[in-house]
């Protein structure tokens, strides 16, 4: 039994098919591809929002520590516990209740 040239046309044809839909289901560029691909810009737009306000937060600071001596008063006050000479340091403890 020969094959006939259009039979292995067909045939041809299904295996050309068959490869398509592998690359399409499991190959690069493939469906997982891309929903792995959205993943990671979905996560990459959180991370830069995240960024960009704590960016915003810095750049204030930055202005209000240019502007003048009160932000670093403060900063001074707050982070290292700094008071001006004749100030007198008051120092409240809540009493542990059982």
């Amino acid at each position: 039994m020969t094959m006939q040239p259009r039979s292995g046309f067909i045939l041809l044809l299904v295996l050309m098919l068959l490869g398509l839909q592998h690359r399409l289901w499991f190959g690069e560029g493939s469906y997982s591809d891309l929903q792995r691909l959205s993943q990671k810009v979905a996560q990459a737009q959180v991370s830069n929002v995240v960024r960009e306000q704590r960016n915003r937060v810095l750049r204030i600071e930055v202005r209000d520590l240019k502007s003048g001596d009160a932000a670093m008063e403060e900063k001074a006050r707050s982070e290292l516990g700094l008071i001006k000479p004749g100030e007198t340091f008051f120092m409240l403890v809540e009493k542990d209740t059982p």
